[in-house]
């Protein structure tokens, strides 16, 4: 019998055909960055959760990719008949293996117990963690282990980090032991079911669907979804899918054509992006877009940010999870049409919030709007760090007060074919302005890129070459997001006679630019 890990048992629990590809293809996956992150991070709070719960560093930390499966199991048993904290303790019984990442020992009159805790690092008990907790308390037990209490610890996204290496507080726990106690005999299927499946010759004849993306996005998505037969303009263009009747027509016709897909089913916008992608003929209402900015008068700025957040806070007085802001561009036209440029960026290591609001606050000025796009995320960085810094909470309250968002003058007035039903910026400049794209920029070409080429430029391993190139690619790609809003700006105000001032014609004026040398 082939002994299935927790991690396969918990791939089986969303769809059979990747437990089965995990198994039997796995080179037919792809690993997306997203999982790539969610395991570093995962390491990140493990390490703080064995420095909480043994403070006094008596624990052993067990390696069974180092010292051999076999060996972690051996070690984990004779462990066991100790009073030592035990982490990552393997454990094989009944087809399954798992590790348990913290067991505690327990004092009892009559005989040895323990206390299991599963460590995870979402801010609240998600229900395939309760699955996951099942299946290593059924197996635990299952091999003996005298397990008197199992728990879920998690992240507090409202604790605040005091600093100084103090993490006590990061974690809370929820007690699950009555709860998995009484799913054992459900394990028990699960187990049967999946070493069923494992045994198979041919793969699960499993199509596409939201099982693919729940709870986490399978690394098998794009090989499954290339066997089916693929719509020329599928329906996933559509956007804001919302009634009853048009999502039961979409899942009734998971490779129908938009041409297909009944008028009376969409709302507007829903007809315009099948009429545009039908025609091929691009929508640009000018009167409209105009309209909708003439309100507001020049000077105008342009603004975008950039942020990063931890699992575990590095700097003092900042959440678990807590948007933090390194990096802003900002575009500026003049009352006469001239365009200059200021930038932040904050590579030091120091928590960047103080000097990026305060370098904010000279940037913006006192009158004119300000355009961003998409303005919730924006809105919320700067009441952030009003809440932070009350010596500067005025300013950036008007700032906040004074940002107009494009996004849905571009929505309303605009569509382009190549959109593919996406008003995501980086869609909708390249449709709107062909000499212009993101794939044009040499490295960080997204949000994603940006937070990981910050933490590469923090990590004390990155040479002053290497760190120098991640702040020529964060400002390229920051300032291209800026330029974007203003070419767009100029598209749909019909202000196409914008010119650069001297000074700021062939680079940028950085408001403030703390990198560590």
């Amino acid at each position: 019998m082939r002994l299935l890990s927790k991690s396969k048992l918990m791939a089986f629990r969303q769809c059979p055909k990747r437990l089965w590809l995990s198994i039997h293809r796995p080179e037919v996956g792809e690993e997306s960055t997203a999982a790539q992150a969610r395991f570093r991070v995962g390491f990140e709070v493990g390490d703080v959760a064995r420095r909480l719960y043994d403070p006094e560093g008596s624990g052993v930390v067990l390696d069974a990719q180092n010292e051999g499966y076999d060996a972690a199991f051996e070690r984990t048993q004779a462990l066991l008949q100790g009073e030592r904290p035990i982490f990552e303790g393997g454990f094989r019984a009944e087809g399954a293996l798992a590790f348990a990442d913290v067991l505690l020992p327990m004092k009892a009159r009559t005989r040895r117990s323990w206390r299991m805790v599963e460590v995870k690092s979402s801010v609240s008990v998600k229900d395939y963690q309760r699955d996951d907790a099942a299946i290593q308390s059924f197996i635990v037990r299952s091999c003996g282990l005298a397990l008197a209490r199992i728990a879920v610890a998690h992240i507090d996204s409202q604790w605040t980090y005091p600093g100084d290496g103090n993490y006590h507080g990061l974690l809370v726990e929820h007690d699950l032991t009555d709860e998995v106690g009484a799913r054992q005999r459900e394990v028990r299927g699960w187990i049967d079911d999946a070493q069923s499946v494992a045994r198979r010759r041919k793969e699960p004849d499993i199509g596409t669907g939201p099982h693919c993306t729940e709870p986490f996005a399978c690394p098998f998505h794009t090989y499954c979804r290339d066997q089916e037969p693929q719509a020329e303009q599928p329906l996933e263009w559509l956007p804001s899918v919302r009634t009853k009747a048009l999502r039961a027509y979409l899942e009734a016709h998971p490779a129908g054509e938009l041409r297909d897909v009944p008028d009376e089913l969409l709302n507007d916008l829903q007809k315009r992006v099948k009429a545009v992608t039908l025609s091929g003929q691009p929508f640009l209402d000018r009167a409209g877009a105009a309209r909708a900015l003439r309100p507001h008068r020049l000077p105008a700025y342009f603004m975008d940010f950039e942020t990063i957040q931890f699992a575990v806070p590095i700097w003092k007085g900042t959440r678990p999870y807590q948007q933090i802001p390194f990096q802003f561009s900002v575009h500026r036209v003049g009352a006469r049409g001239a365009l200059s440029h200021e930038q932040f960026l904050d590579l030091s290591g120091e928590d960047p919030s103080k000097p990026f609001a305060e370098a904010l606050t000279r940037t913006c000025g006192e009158r004119g709007p300000i355009f961003v796009y998409n303005a919730a995320f924006e809105k919320s960085r700067l009441a952030d760090l009003a809440q932070r810094f009350l010596r500067l909470r005025r300013a950036l309250t008007a700032i906040s007060e004074r940002i107009v968002d494009l996004y849905p003058v571009a929505r309303d007035h605009f569509y382009h074919p190549s959109q593919q039903g996406s008003w995501s910026i980086k869609c909708v400049l390249p449709a709107a302005c062909p000499d212009l794209s993101y794939e044009m920029l040499d490295g960080v070409r997204d949000g994603g890129m940006a937070q990981q080429a910050f933490l590469e430029a923090l990590d004390p391993q990155t040479s002053l070459a290497q760190k120098a190139e991640i702040e020529r690619q964060l400002t390229a790609y920051c300032r291209l997001d800026t330029h974007a809003m203003v070419r767009l700006w100029e598209l749909f105000s019909g202000k196409l006679m914008l010119r650069a001032t001297p000074e700021n014609s062939a680079s940028s004026r950085a408001a403030s630019n703390r990198t560590a040398q």
